[in-house]
């Protein structure tokens, strides 16, 4: 199966340096030549099956649940990894348009983001001078947003980009705002708000200078203490890269190129977190703070909901401990009981088993699993990937987010599908990560192997095909129980290009 003559002995001491093994890189080889398999999605989850969509009596139960539950540590996982080069994207091609010596479309993002750049947080008339209509200005303006001595956004992180500006005078970060959310809904009782931030090595001190700008304020003003602490995505979770041929793909001196291995590498960083409860939330998805009570408030929705799904397993799980033994009255009540509850709340259901043992053992497995709650969108436009209802490989059905990737374009019943769903999934999450015994669950035991990615990229101009792991929220968190609660779209306001922050839920009216 394995062919050890691929790697030499530079190569056995470059993967073995990078803290992984050639077994594990000769898997990704074997991946990159079977490819994934298509899930096998039974329905789009909806409002009639599979998305819990809560009145506002409910919502505010909800939140009355998670103030009065008793949780042992929470905690605030913000993936923040990598530079903000896809963010200014459109910009760096309209700099190398005039570079070339002729003038931006009227049309050309980078054409607006010079006409607008006075309603831009990061404005500063001491930068960018007075406005003007002409090539030279927008260069001039262009060149200072994305390179040193300007501002050098082109290569720093999203999170310590200005992203909201007050009447106040007050400029904010991504991570600014982040710090703002955390003290709204993540306090623990002592009045820590703890948060981990993903990032790369090489941003650690543009991150630190940012955080000592405003912690000292916001402690202030919000009678809290932040514990921030950062965590890198670790470098033995890097995938190799193949040729077309599934070679592995070889750089100018002959050595193995690897690559970061997508969101997915995060679930080692999410298990070494040591709380009960953690929110999940991408840096760029913050909003002005005009919209934090209704950003907080369904945070707290969610959170309710899955303490409130918590303490429910948890019942569960300690009544099979004290049912006799054997098949008896009392125990088959239990497992038709967990049944309806597990088909009814979670859309899961077993394949028929042997006996009442195995139904047992089981109904058990399936309660003793990290929880997951996530927010799910009313989708506005196309439909993309999403929350569906699945059949697994074990003959069990489960909820889970797919990429559109992930869904066989050739299979009619999968596409037409993906044509009925009707939210989609804006990386908005509540985990559980303990048991009922208080013990941290080991979260890498409930990822499938089988939801990578393979995508095709480039190095140098060379084509390549690249190994993303199992997705964080996707298939890293497959084997979790998963329960999709409907939140506004309100709570949704990604940054993914620049102009996003001209939106009206970024900007102050």
């Amino acid at each position: 199966m394995h062919d050890m003559a691929i790697f030499n002995q530079h190569d056995i001491r470059q993967i073995e340096d990078r803290g992984s093994s050639v077994k594990a890189v000769q898997k990704q080889i074997e991946s990159f030549k079977k490819g994934f398999p298509w899930m096998r999605i039974v329905s789009p989850a909806t409002p009639e099956r599979g998305i819990r969509v809560l009145s506002r009596e409910q919502a505010e139960e909800a939140v009355a649940y998670y103030g009065n539950a008793r949780v042992e540590g929470k905690c605030k996982f913000v993936p923040a990894s990598g530079a903000a080069s896809r963010m200014f994207k459109d910009i760096f091609a309209g700099l190398d348009t005039l570079e070339k010596g002729n003038d931006l479309p009227e049309t050309a993002p980078a054409r607006r983001l010079v006409s607008e750049i006075e309603r831009f947080a990061f404005y500063d008339p001491a930068l960018f001078g007075t406005p003007e209509d002409s090539p030279a200005y927008r260069k001039s303006v262009l060149e200072k947003v994305l390179y040193e001595p300007g501002l050098g956004y082109g290569s720093k992180p999203k999170g310590v980009i200005r992203f909201h500006r007050y009447s106040t005078g007050e400029v904010r970060t991504a991570i600014a705002e982040h710090l703002v959310e955390a003290q709204a809904y993540m306090r623990n009782p002592d009045g820590t708000c703890r948060l981990v931030v993903t990032i790369s090595p090489e941003h650690q001190s543009l991150f630190e200078a940012a955080l000592a700008e405003v912690l000292p304020v916001y402690e202030k003003r919000y009678g809290v203490h932040y514990e921030v602490s950062f965590t890198y995505q670790d470098k033995a979770t890097d995938t190799i890269a193949v040729d077309p041929k599934n070679r592995p793909f070889r750089t100018e001196d002959g050595s193995l190129l690897f690559r970061p291995a997508g969101h997915g590498a995060l679930i080692y960083n999410l298990d070494r977190v040591d709380a009960e409860i953690v929110s999940i939330k991408n840096i760029d998805n913050v909003s002005h703070e005009k919209l934090l009570p209704e950003t907080s408030l369904y945070k707290k929705v969610l959170l309710g909901e899955a303490l409130r799904l918590r303490d429910c397993i948890f019942s569960y799980l300690r009544r099979f401990d004290s049912v006799p033994e054997g098949e008896n009255e009392e125990s088959r009540s239990l497992c038709n009981e967990v049944e309806n509850f597990l088909d009814k709340y979670l859309c899961i259901q077993l394949p028929l088993p042997h006996n009442h043992e195995e139904r047992v053992a089981m109904l058990r497995a399936k309660l003793n699993r990290p929880i997951r709650v996530c927010g799910m969108v009313r989708n506005e436009g196309e439909p993309g990937g999403g929350p569906f209802v699945i059949a697994g490989k074990d003959g069990c059905t489960s909820l889970q987010i797919l990429e559109s990737v992930q869904i066989n374009p050739g299979d009619k019943g999968a596409q037409e599908a993906l044509g009925r769903a009707t939210h989609f999934n804006p990386v908005d999450l509540v985990c559980c990560l303990r048991n009922y015994k208080g013990e941290r669950f080991h979260l890498l035991d409930f990822v499938d192997e089988n939801a990578g990615f393979i995508s095709s990229k480039s190095y140098q101009g060379r084509e390549l095909k690249a190994l993303e792991l199992p997705g964080l929220w996707n298939g890293a968190m497959s084997d979790w129980n998963t329960l999709f609660v409907e939140v506004p779209l309100a709570t949704f306001n990604p940054v993914k290009v620049v102009l996003d922050l001209l939106r009206p839920t970024h900007q102050e009216s």
